[in-house]
Protein backbone atom coordinates (compact mmCIF):
# COMPACT_ATOMS: atom_id res chain seq x y z
CA UNK A 1 0.00 0.00 0.00
CA UNK A 2 2.85 2.32 0.85
CA UNK A 3 4.54 1.59 -2.51
CA UNK A 4 1.30 2.38 -4.35
CA UNK A 5 1.05 5.73 -2.54
CA UNK A 6 4.63 6.60 -3.47
CA UNK A 7 3.99 5.60 -7.10
CA UNK A 8 0.79 7.68 -7.21
CA UNK A 9 2.62 10.71 -5.73
CA UNK A 10 5.44 10.29 -8.27
CA UNK A 11 2.93 10.29 -11.14
CA UNK A 12 1.35 13.48 -9.79
CA UNK A 13 4.72 15.21 -9.52
CA UNK A 14 5.70 14.20 -13.05
CA UNK A 15 2.34 15.44 -14.34
CA UNK A 16 2.77 18.75 -12.53
CA UNK A 17 6.23 19.20 -14.01
CA UNK A 18 4.98 18.54 -17.53
CA UNK A 19 2.08 20.96 -17.11
CA UNK A 20 4.39 23.70 -15.83
CA UNK A 21 6.68 23.49 -18.86
CA UNK A 22 6.10 26.45 -21.14
CA UNK A 23 6.18 26.07 -24.89
CA UNK A 24 8.82 28.18 -26.63
CA UNK A 25 6.43 29.08 -29.45
CA UNK A 26 3.00 30.60 -30.07
CA UNK A 27 0.11 28.58 -31.46
CA UNK A 28 -2.40 30.47 -33.60
CA UNK A 29 -5.59 28.93 -34.93
CA UNK A 30 -9.08 30.00 -35.88
CA UNK A 31 -11.52 30.75 -38.63
CA UNK A 32 -12.24 33.82 -40.75
CA UNK A 33 -15.75 33.78 -42.19
CA UNK A 34 -16.34 34.83 -45.80
CA UNK A 35 -12.61 34.87 -46.37
CA UNK A 36 -11.16 35.23 -49.87
CA UNK A 37 -7.49 35.53 -48.94
CA UNK A 38 -5.03 32.66 -48.89
CA UNK A 39 -2.17 34.02 -46.79
CA UNK A 40 -1.82 35.32 -43.23
CA UNK A 41 1.22 37.34 -42.26
CA UNK A 42 2.42 38.19 -38.77
CA UNK A 43 4.76 41.15 -38.73
CA UNK A 44 6.29 43.82 -36.54
CA UNK A 45 8.36 46.94 -37.22
CA UNK A 46 11.24 44.83 -38.49
CA UNK A 47 9.11 43.05 -41.08
CA UNK A 48 7.36 39.71 -41.53
CA UNK A 49 7.80 37.31 -38.63
CA UNK A 50 5.79 34.40 -40.05
CA UNK A 51 3.63 33.66 -43.06
CA UNK A 52 1.15 30.78 -43.28
CA UNK A 53 -1.84 29.62 -45.30
CA UNK A 54 -5.57 30.05 -44.79
CA UNK A 55 -7.65 27.09 -45.90
CA UNK A 56 -10.50 27.56 -48.38
CA UNK A 57 -13.04 27.30 -45.54
CA UNK A 58 -11.32 30.17 -43.72
CA UNK A 59 -9.66 28.00 -41.09
CA UNK A 60 -5.99 28.17 -40.20
CA UNK A 61 -3.52 26.81 -37.68
CA UNK A 62 0.21 27.28 -37.30
CA UNK A 63 2.97 28.07 -34.83
CA UNK A 64 5.68 30.69 -34.65
CA UNK A 65 8.42 31.88 -32.33
CA UNK A 66 8.65 35.52 -31.33
CA UNK A 67 11.75 37.29 -30.07
CA UNK A 68 9.83 39.22 -27.46
CA UNK A 69 6.38 39.61 -25.99
CA UNK A 70 4.89 42.52 -27.89
CA UNK A 71 2.09 43.80 -30.11
CA UNK A 72 2.31 42.35 -33.61
CA UNK A 73 0.12 42.75 -36.65
CA UNK A 74 -2.13 39.98 -37.95
CA UNK A 75 -2.80 40.73 -41.62
CA UNK A 76 -3.76 39.15 -44.93
CA UNK A 77 -2.51 39.77 -48.46
CA UNK A 78 -5.39 42.20 -49.06
CA UNK A 79 -4.16 44.26 -46.09
CA UNK A 80 -6.98 43.42 -43.71
CA UNK A 81 -5.35 43.60 -40.32
CA UNK A 82 -5.74 43.67 -36.57
CA UNK A 83 -3.25 44.04 -33.69
CA UNK A 84 -2.39 40.92 -31.70
CA UNK A 85 -0.25 40.50 -28.57
CA UNK A 86 2.06 37.51 -28.84
CA UNK A 87 4.32 35.78 -26.35
CA UNK A 88 5.92 32.36 -26.58
CA UNK A 89 3.75 29.87 -24.75
CA UNK A 90 0.45 31.43 -25.82
CA UNK A 91 -2.20 29.33 -27.54
CA UNK A 92 -4.62 31.77 -29.18
CA UNK A 93 -7.77 31.04 -31.15
CA UNK A 94 -9.20 33.73 -33.41
CA UNK A 95 -12.65 34.12 -34.92
CA UNK A 96 -13.96 36.93 -37.05
CA UNK A 97 -15.51 38.19 -40.25
CA UNK A 98 -13.38 38.99 -43.30
CA UNK A 99 -15.21 42.25 -44.02
CA UNK A 100 -14.06 43.93 -40.80
CA UNK A 101 -11.25 42.39 -38.78
CA UNK A 102 -11.14 45.15 -36.22
CA UNK A 103 -14.82 45.17 -35.29
CA UNK A 104 -15.46 41.42 -35.43
CA UNK A 105 -12.29 39.65 -34.29
CA UNK A 106 -12.54 37.88 -30.94
CA UNK A 107 -9.55 36.18 -29.34
CA UNK A 108 -9.78 33.23 -26.96
CA UNK A 109 -7.39 30.81 -25.33
CA UNK A 110 -4.20 31.32 -23.35
CA UNK A 111 -2.89 34.88 -23.73
CA UNK A 112 -5.94 36.07 -25.68
CA UNK A 113 -6.93 38.57 -22.98
CA UNK A 114 -4.11 40.89 -24.05
CA UNK A 115 -5.28 41.20 -27.66
CA UNK A 116 -8.92 41.74 -26.67
CA UNK A 117 -7.71 44.45 -24.30
CA UNK A 118 -5.69 46.21 -27.01
CA UNK A 119 -8.69 46.34 -29.32
CA UNK A 120 -10.86 47.71 -26.51
CA UNK A 121 -8.26 50.44 -25.90
CA UNK A 122 -8.17 51.40 -29.58
CA UNK A 123 -11.97 51.51 -29.80
CA UNK A 124 -12.04 53.81 -26.79
CA UNK A 125 -9.48 56.12 -28.46
CA UNK A 126 -11.55 56.22 -31.64
CA UNK A 127 -14.63 57.18 -29.67
CA UNK A 128 -12.98 60.35 -28.34
CA UNK A 129 -13.68 62.26 -31.53
CA UNK A 130 -11.68 65.29 -32.63
CA UNK A 131 -9.29 66.48 -29.88
CA UNK A 132 -9.85 70.06 -31.11
CA UNK A 133 -13.48 69.82 -30.03
CA UNK A 134 -12.41 68.72 -26.55
CA UNK A 135 -9.86 71.52 -26.27
CA UNK A 136 -12.51 74.06 -27.32
CA UNK A 137 -14.76 73.25 -24.34
CA UNK A 138 -15.31 75.66 -21.48
CA UNK A 139 -13.21 74.96 -18.40
CA UNK A 140 -15.84 73.08 -16.37
CA UNK A 141 -16.99 71.03 -19.37
CA UNK A 142 -13.41 70.27 -20.31
CA UNK A 143 -12.63 68.97 -16.83
CA UNK A 144 -15.79 66.88 -16.86
CA UNK A 145 -14.84 65.41 -20.25
CA UNK A 146 -11.29 64.73 -19.10
CA UNK A 147 -12.56 62.85 -16.04
CA UNK A 148 -14.82 60.78 -18.29
CA UNK A 149 -11.88 59.90 -20.53
CA UNK A 150 -9.71 58.96 -17.58
CA UNK A 151 -12.43 56.81 -16.00
CA UNK A 152 -13.11 55.05 -19.30
CA UNK A 153 -9.49 54.10 -19.81
CA UNK A 154 -9.09 53.06 -16.17
CA UNK A 155 -12.22 50.91 -16.42
CA UNK A 156 -10.86 49.10 -19.48
CA UNK A 157 -7.44 48.66 -17.92
CA UNK A 158 -8.81 47.07 -14.76
CA UNK A 159 -11.56 44.98 -16.35
CA UNK A 160 -8.99 42.67 -17.97
CA UNK A 161 -7.51 40.59 -15.17
CA UNK A 162 -4.77 38.50 -16.79
CA UNK A 163 -2.78 41.01 -18.76
CA UNK A 164 0.92 40.70 -19.43
CA UNK A 165 2.61 42.82 -16.76
CA UNK A 166 4.73 44.80 -19.25
CA UNK A 167 1.71 45.55 -21.41
CA UNK A 168 -0.25 46.68 -18.36
CA UNK A 169 2.51 49.07 -17.23
CA UNK A 170 3.06 50.48 -20.72
CA UNK A 171 -0.62 51.11 -21.39
CA UNK A 172 -1.13 52.65 -17.96
CA UNK A 173 1.75 55.02 -18.70
CA UNK A 174 0.31 55.86 -22.13
CA UNK A 175 -3.08 56.64 -20.57
CA UNK A 176 -1.41 59.02 -18.13
CA UNK A 177 0.48 60.67 -20.99
CA UNK A 178 -2.79 61.15 -22.89
CA UNK A 179 -4.41 62.89 -19.93
CA UNK A 180 -1.27 64.97 -19.48
CA UNK A 181 -1.38 65.96 -23.14
CA UNK A 182 -4.97 67.21 -22.86
CA UNK A 183 -4.19 69.15 -19.68
CA UNK A 184 -1.10 70.76 -21.19
CA UNK A 185 -2.74 71.49 -24.55
CA UNK A 186 -5.82 72.97 -22.88
CA UNK A 187 -3.71 75.29 -20.71
CA UNK A 188 -1.75 76.40 -23.78
CA UNK A 189 -4.96 76.85 -25.75
CA UNK A 190 -6.22 79.35 -23.20
CA UNK A 191 -3.30 81.57 -24.16
CA UNK A 192 -2.61 80.63 -27.78
CA UNK A 193 -5.96 79.30 -28.95
CA UNK A 194 -8.17 80.57 -31.76
CA UNK A 195 -9.46 84.07 -31.08
CA UNK A 196 -6.74 84.91 -28.54
CA UNK A 197 -4.57 88.00 -29.13
CA UNK A 198 -1.45 87.01 -31.01
CA UNK A 199 2.00 87.58 -29.51
CA UNK A 200 3.69 90.36 -31.43
CA UNK A 201 7.01 90.85 -33.15
CA UNK A 202 8.42 94.35 -33.32
CA UNK A 203 11.02 96.07 -35.49
CA UNK A 204 12.05 93.09 -37.59
CA UNK A 205 14.35 94.02 -40.46
CA UNK A 206 12.47 94.35 -43.76
CA UNK A 207 14.29 93.15 -46.89
CA UNK A 208 12.83 96.08 -48.85
CA UNK A 209 14.05 98.58 -46.27
CA UNK A 210 13.13 99.78 -42.82
CA UNK A 211 11.51 97.63 -40.20
CA UNK A 212 8.14 96.00 -39.68
CA UNK A 213 6.06 94.90 -36.69
CA UNK A 214 2.97 92.72 -36.51
CA UNK A 215 0.92 95.88 -35.95
CA UNK A 216 2.09 97.06 -39.39
CA UNK A 217 -0.48 94.65 -40.85
CA UNK A 218 -3.54 95.45 -38.75
CA UNK A 219 -6.63 95.28 -40.95
CA UNK A 220 -5.33 92.34 -43.00
CA UNK A 221 -5.13 88.61 -42.54
CA UNK A 222 -1.49 87.69 -41.98
CA UNK A 223 -0.09 84.32 -43.04
CA UNK A 224 3.34 83.98 -41.46
CA UNK A 225 6.04 81.58 -42.64
CA UNK A 226 8.79 81.05 -40.05
CA UNK A 227 11.78 79.63 -41.90
CA UNK A 228 15.56 79.69 -42.37
CA UNK A 229 17.93 79.48 -45.33
CA UNK A 230 19.41 76.18 -44.10
CA UNK A 231 16.00 74.44 -43.73
CA UNK A 232 15.27 72.01 -46.57
CA UNK A 233 11.58 71.43 -45.70
CA UNK A 234 11.13 75.23 -45.56
CA UNK A 235 12.55 75.66 -49.05
CA UNK A 236 10.33 72.84 -50.34
CA UNK A 237 7.27 74.95 -49.47
CA UNK A 238 8.35 78.00 -51.50
CA UNK A 239 6.81 76.95 -54.86
CA UNK A 240 3.45 76.34 -53.16
CA UNK A 241 3.76 79.63 -51.31
CA UNK A 242 4.44 81.54 -54.52
CA UNK A 243 1.35 79.98 -56.08
CA UNK A 244 -0.75 81.05 -53.09
CA UNK A 245 0.53 84.61 -53.36
CA UNK A 246 -0.65 84.68 -56.97
CA UNK A 247 -4.08 83.23 -56.16
CA UNK A 248 -4.70 85.71 -53.31
CA UNK A 249 -2.84 88.65 -54.83
CA UNK A 250 -5.78 91.07 -54.68
CA UNK A 251 -7.25 89.76 -51.46
CA UNK A 252 -7.09 91.18 -47.93
CA UNK A 253 -4.18 88.99 -46.88
CA UNK A 254 -0.45 89.52 -46.63
CA UNK A 255 2.15 86.76 -46.72
CA UNK A 256 5.02 87.40 -44.33
CA UNK A 257 8.23 85.42 -44.23
CA UNK A 258 10.25 85.58 -41.01
CA UNK A 259 13.78 84.26 -41.29
CA UNK A 260 15.35 82.89 -38.12
CA UNK A 261 18.89 82.76 -39.52
CA UNK A 262 21.31 83.50 -36.68
CA UNK A 263 24.97 83.83 -35.86
CA UNK A 264 25.72 80.28 -34.68
CA UNK A 265 25.26 78.91 -38.21
CA UNK A 266 27.25 81.73 -39.75
CA UNK A 267 30.61 81.67 -38.04
CA UNK A 268 29.32 83.56 -35.00
CA UNK A 269 28.56 86.63 -37.09
CA UNK A 270 25.13 88.31 -37.10
CA UNK A 271 26.24 90.39 -40.08
CA UNK A 272 26.98 87.19 -42.02
CA UNK A 273 23.59 85.76 -41.02
CA UNK A 274 21.78 88.84 -42.34
CA UNK A 275 23.80 88.83 -45.57
CA UNK A 276 23.05 85.15 -46.16
CA UNK A 277 19.34 85.85 -45.67
CA UNK A 278 19.38 88.84 -48.04
CA UNK A 279 21.30 86.92 -50.72
CA UNK A 280 18.90 84.00 -50.42
CA UNK A 281 15.75 86.14 -50.70
CA UNK A 282 17.19 87.80 -53.81
CA UNK A 283 18.34 84.53 -55.38
CA UNK A 284 15.00 82.79 -54.83
CA UNK A 285 12.99 85.92 -55.68
CA UNK A 286 10.75 85.28 -52.69
CA UNK A 287 8.89 88.57 -52.95
CA UNK A 288 6.06 89.89 -50.77
CA UNK A 289 7.11 90.76 -47.20
CA UNK A 290 10.40 89.19 -46.08
CA UNK A 291 11.60 89.92 -42.56
CA UNK A 292 14.61 88.89 -40.50
CA UNK A 293 14.21 88.48 -36.76
CA UNK A 294 17.89 88.98 -35.98
CA UNK A 295 18.64 88.64 -32.28
CA UNK A 296 14.99 88.89 -31.23
CA UNK A 297 13.44 85.44 -30.86
CA UNK A 298 10.63 86.50 -28.52
CA UNK A 299 7.94 85.92 -31.15
CA UNK A 300 9.17 82.40 -31.89
CA UNK A 301 9.46 81.66 -28.19
CA UNK A 302 5.94 82.91 -27.51
CA UNK A 303 4.61 80.48 -30.12
CA UNK A 304 6.91 77.75 -28.77
CA UNK A 305 8.39 77.17 -32.22
CA UNK A 306 10.96 74.38 -31.90
CA UNK A 307 10.79 73.12 -35.49
CA UNK A 308 10.45 74.84 -38.85
CA UNK A 309 8.80 75.54 -41.17
CA UNK A 310 5.98 76.80 -39.00
CA UNK A 311 2.98 78.64 -40.37
CA UNK A 312 0.72 80.98 -38.40
CA UNK A 313 -2.50 82.67 -39.46
CA UNK A 314 -3.66 85.89 -37.79
CA UNK A 315 -6.88 87.80 -38.43
CA UNK A 316 -7.26 91.56 -39.24
CA UNK A 317 -7.70 92.35 -35.53
CA UNK A 318 -4.42 90.73 -34.58
CA UNK A 319 -6.08 87.62 -33.14
CA UNK A 320 -4.97 84.06 -33.72
CA UNK A 321 -6.82 82.06 -36.35
CA UNK A 322 -4.37 79.17 -36.17
CA UNK A 323 -1.13 78.98 -34.20
CA UNK A 324 -0.10 76.02 -36.35
CA UNK A 325 -1.74 76.65 -39.71
CA UNK A 326 -1.71 74.23 -42.67
CA UNK A 327 1.33 74.38 -44.91
CA UNK A 328 1.07 75.97 -48.37
CA UNK A 329 1.24 72.47 -49.89
CA UNK A 330 -1.78 71.36 -47.86
CA UNK A 331 -5.12 71.80 -49.73
CA UNK A 332 -6.76 72.48 -46.36
CA UNK A 333 -5.05 75.88 -46.31
CA UNK A 334 -7.01 77.13 -49.33
CA UNK A 335 -10.20 75.73 -47.84
CA UNK A 336 -9.46 77.69 -44.67
CA UNK A 337 -8.60 80.92 -46.47
CA UNK A 338 -11.62 80.67 -48.76
CA UNK A 339 -13.87 80.43 -45.70
CA UNK A 340 -13.04 84.07 -44.90
CA UNK A 341 -14.24 87.21 -46.62
CA UNK A 342 -10.82 88.18 -47.92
Amino acid sequence: MKNISILFLSILLLSACKNSEKKDFVTLSGNIENNTDSIIRIFNREGIVKEFAINKDGSFKDTLKVKEAAIYNFTTESNKNVPIFLKNGYDISIKGEASDFFETFVFSGEGAENSNFIIAQIKQSRSLGDPKDILALESSEFQKKLNQIKNSYDSILHSYKNLDSTLFVNVKSQNQQLIGYFESAYAKNQIMGEGKPSPKFENYVDYKGGKKSLDSFIGKYVYIDVWATWCGPCIAQFPYLKELKTVYKNKNIVFVGISTDEDSRNGGSWEAAEKKWRDFVKEKNLGDVQLWSGRDFSFQQAYEINAIPRFILIDPDGKIVSADAPRPSDPNLRTLLDSFDL
